[in-house]
């Protein structure tokens, strides 16, 4: 009987099972995988080619490549041999004219497009346009500039071609550098934990979960305490307020707060009139930025706190308070001594909630401050985003964005025990002292 209850349970949670691969695992594990790659927006992720642009050259020369290779490397000739000859033949030149190019200038070698066209136009079957005399031309070049080698032995063929006696290392190097595609790193790690940036954006995200953590817990408790001992109807209609930050839709609810704090908004006319210094209060400042992106997000933590406290309020026996009134009990003792202890499991649940919420939180800062001013804001999981998914240059690095959001899972993971640990989880769950 028990192993077919068992079967049967183990069948109901299957399509949950299924949907927590799908949705969860596997979105974690190719994050994982990505990681440990260089993917960007320009590697692509699906592979990628051999190119040598300028910008290259310019980099393999700072690196100690030769000037001689450099230069050769950059350079445009024109060659007349069987391959460009086949080229051309292949490419629609005329035949005839083919022909005559193969007898009169097989074998050399012009420097320059100016000098080869200067040796075409003494050909007696030559197009008469020259536009049609130039795309005659292409064929014949010897070039690895800027164009895209498909495969590692046509880039190493034609740069040997280009430059004949290359050292071998320096081919080496160049081949490796010129790949465009995403290759497997741990340079992400080495990038995140050398860069002096990780560490004032850690101190950010420490500072805004901490802060904007204590404001949820604190004034959500004291919300749910307050309307408790509140008449039914009217603590209701109060809870109903403060649930606004949380049914209001986060965009609507950003541009309130812009509406509210910026330069001709509520707060700066308030202060001109008060005499105090009025300016944008989102991002003329950095500490009235970090007030104004902590309460945008405190309200709307406060109001989610408000509504588990206050249930659990309501399942607390009311005779204790009864007769700890009998016992001449204050409001404050009632909530010390009998209140508090009882909410530990919620605290715990909300507590470890919001952390969790906040550590991967990041479009209310990205609606409001954007991370300013400068960069003063800007939290972990808003630089992964701005990383690996948005950004105004268009440069997106999707293996060091995945990389900082497995580090923010990790650190989720942590402090996810520690607080199981610090609120003595087993004692929660274990079966009561007192049995009934």
């Amino acid at each position: 009987m028990r192993s077919h209850t068992s079967k049967l349970g183990l069948l109901l949670v299957s399509p949950a099972i299924i949907l927590l691969a799908i949705f969860f695992l596997t979105p974690a594990l190719l994050t994982g995988v990505f990681s440990f790659t260089n993917m960007s927006s320009s590697t692509g992720i699906s592979g990628g080619a051999w190119v040598i642009t300028p910008n290259l050259l310019r980099e393999l020369s700072d690196d100690g490549i030769s000037p001689a290779t450099i230069e050769a490397l950059r350079d445009e000739s024109y060659s007349v041999d069987e391959g460009s000859l086949a080229a051309a033949r292949a490419a629609g030149v005329a035949a005839e004219f083919a022909d005559e190019i193969a007898s009169k200038l097989s074998g050399q070698r012009f420097a320059s497009d100016s000098e080869f066209m200067s040796a075409l136009k003494t050909l007696r079957t030559r197009p008469r346009r020259v536009r049609d005399l130039k795309l005659a031309m292409e064929p014949f070049t010897r070039s690895v500039l800027n164009i895209r080698f498909e495969t590692e032995a046509a880039a190493r063929l034609a740069i040997e071609q280009v430059v004949p006696d290359i050292d071998a290392g320096e081919l080496e190097r160049i081949v490796e550098r010129s790949y465009t595609g995403w290759k497997w790193t741990s340079e992400n790690y080495s990038k995140l934990f050398s860069s002096p940036e990780t560490l004032r954006i850690v101190f950010n995200t420490v500072f805004y979960v901490a802060m904007t953590l204590a404001f949820n817990v604190l004034v959500g408790l004291f919300l749910a305490i307050t309307t408790f001992y509140l008449p039914r109807r009217t603590g209701g209609f109060f809870s109903l307020i403060w649930l606004l930050p949380r049914i209001t839709p986060v965009v609507l609810y950003a541009i309130m707060w812009k509406w509210f704090t910026w330069d001709d908004g509520f707060v700066a006319a308030l202060a001109g009139q008060l005499g105090l210094p009025s300016f944008n209060y989102m991002k003329g400042s950095v500490p009235s930025a970090w007030t104004i992106v902590i309460l945008v997000n405190g309200f709307i933590g406060a109001s989610f706190g408000m509504i588990l406290f206050s249930g659990a309020l309501r399942a607390i026996p009311v005779q204790q308070l009864w007769a700890s009134e009998v016992d001449g009990a204050t409001r404050w003792q009632q909530v010390r001594h009998i209140i508090l202890p009882q909410l530990r499991w919620p605290i715990l649940f909300v507590t470890s909630y919001q952390t969790l919420s906040l550590l991967t939180s990041y479009q209310e800062i990205w609606l409001t401050t954007n991370g300013g001013p400068g960069n003063t804001t800007a939290v972990w999981a808003l630089e992964a985003f701005r990383t690996a998914l948005f950004n105004y240059s268009g440069s997106l690095q999707y293996g060091l964005g995945a990389a900082m959001a497995l580090v923010l899972v990790a650190v989720g993971m942590v402090l996810s025990i520690i607080y199981l640990r610090l609120f003595r989880f087993d004692e929660l769950v274990s079966k009561p002292k007192i049995e009934f």
